[in-house]
């Protein structure tokens, strides 16, 4: 995965990307990574898969764009409360807006988020703080901290099944599960873990390095299998027994069978770097960013092999995305320029 350089982390990777106006230019720092034993000895694997640079906008982005804070990243939105939760790397929080893109409370952290999920609806927020090694709760709607757990080594990504939270811990290879506020169990997971999903009562953990996705039973952490996901996946999403992943290095979206056997069953190209993604199951579409173009795609997952039907130009740097449930708005946040597009259901046809 890509890491902005963060002096609040001990290892951090690839590029930070500065929060400037399109005028000026886009700042990119190398930073180091570490290898499998924490040190920054050259490791032999190919590095971890990132986002496109996005390009300067050419097109004005569809719907609203509002902001919202500095390199936002990560978001959810919660249709009981109205709220949206966006991650914010500098300073480290998230921001609450509401649905028509109004900040109305930040919440401070010890270390920055990249992705957010919901425990149910209504909350609370599931915030892996990436700097501080920190399972977060937040509440909803008035954004108090409910349980902060420590989790291993550069929590990436989290996803709730029931009453147990898995968290992807990058640089510790392993899925934290925690209940409540304490970790009570830990799986091994394929070099460098990213996204995760749950889909059913499986969870499906991407490790970026190692090129795979593995696929555990909830319940049991038995392993259920592990397949090769492409030239450099990041994310996936997940519903039923099925899931996603974004190829980012390869300009694709796979598709994989959780149960009866895990297996890629689809592939549909998607050229641009795609990177965030979100499912809207209401409606059986898929949207996802495309970094290198700055655009924000969505397919149709209805049958077994997705089919794109609508590209909308996006704001830039588009790293994450989110729908309401309720109304089918998509949110997409501009990581570069630090503001939140709203696009209304009307406007995607």
């Amino acid at each position: 995965m890509r890491h902005w350089c963060d002096g609040r982390q001990g290892v951090s990777r690839t590029a930070r990307l500065a929060s400037v106006p399109l005028a000026m230019i886009l700042l990119v720092v190398s930073c180091g990574e570490p290898n499998s034993e924490g040190s920054s000895a050259p490791d032999p694997l190919p590095s971890a898969p990132e986002p496109a640079v996005a390009p300067p906008l050419e097109t004005v982005p569809v719907g609203r764009v509002v902001p919202v804070g500095t390199m936002p990243e990560g978001i959810v939105v919660d249709s009981t409360t109205g709220l949206v939760a966006i991650g914010l790397r500098e300073p480290a929080g998230i921001a609450l807006v509401d649905l028509e893109g109004q900040v109305v409370q930040r919440v401070d952290l010890d270390g920055a988020p990249r992705h957010l999920r919901l425990a149910g609806p209504g909350g609370p927020v599931l915030v892996p703080a990436e700097g501080s090694d920190q399972l977060v709760r937040v509440e909803l709607p008035d954004g108090q901290v409910s349980s902060v757990t420590r989790v291993g080594r550069n929590p990436h990504d989290a996803v709730a099944l029931g009453e147990r939270v898995f968290v992807a811990d990058e640089f510790a290879d392993q899925v934290s599960v925690v209940v409540g506020d304490e970790v009570v169990d830990e799986t091994p997971a394929p070099l460098q873990p990213g996204g995760i999903a749950a889909g059913g009562d499986a969870v499906a953990v991407v490790g970026v390095r190692a090129r795979q996705t593995k696929v555990f039973d909830a319940a049991s952490l038995d392993d259920l299998g592990t397949v090769v996901s492409g030239a450099g996946p990041t994310h996936v999403v997940a519903e039923q027994d099925r899931a996603f992943v974004a190829d980012t290095s390869g300009d694709a979206i796979l598709t994989l069978s959780l149960r009866p056997a895990v297996a890629e069953t689809a592939r549909v190209e998607a050229v641009g770097a795609p990177y965030g993604m979100a499912l809207d199951t209401a409606r059986q579409r898929l949207w996802v960013t495309l970094t290198a173009s700055n655009e924000v795609v969505a397919f149709d997952i209805t049958d077994d092999q997705p089919r794109l039907v609508t590209r909308l130009a996006s704001v830039r740097q588009p790293n994450s995305v989110a729908v309401d449930p309720s109304t089918g708005n998509v949110y997409v946040t501009g990581t570069a320029d630090g503001v939140l597009q709203i696009i209304p259901a009307d406007r995607i046809g």
